[in-house]
């Protein structure tokens, strides 16, 4: 099944969230923050990929870690701070999101080298 949407925020922790999606049709979206609804509601459009970063006090304590779970992929690697997590160009689905906070500096969750994936269709 997809995702059409993400609402995130941080809990216990001082400072903020915001994150922005690539989705089917319309591309990227701006970012969203603090809980705010990124992607649409009602329109039957997959998110295809996902890019999250930490705001004030978090971004000064934390790394953030997330992943995507994309349609023929499955579990793809570790993207974090801002960076993008999913594919372009293959119309694939996310179907899953795992974000983790690391304290700043700290070791990556897993292997974070194939965490966005393009492809030039038609070449």
């Amino acid at each position: 099944k997809r995702i059409e949407a993400v609402s995130m925020k941080l809990i216990n922790t001082a400072g903020g969230m915001e994150y922005k999606a690539s989705i089917q049709d319309y591309g990227w979206t701006n970012w969203a923050a603090d809980g705010a609804v990124c992607g649409t509601i009602g329109e039957g459009k997959r998110l295809e990929a996902i890019a999250i970063r930490l705001t004030g006090e978090a971004l000064v304590q934390y790394d953030v870690y997330y992943r995507v779970y994309a349609e023929s992929f499955g579990w793809m690697d570790w993207a974090m701070n801002g960076a993008e997590a999913g594919t372009e160009g293959y119309s694939y689905r996310v179907e899953a999101v795992e974000v983790l906070l690391v304290p700043k500096g700290g070791e990556a969750p897993g292997k974070t080298t194939v965490s966005y994936v393009i492809t030039s269709m038609g070449t």
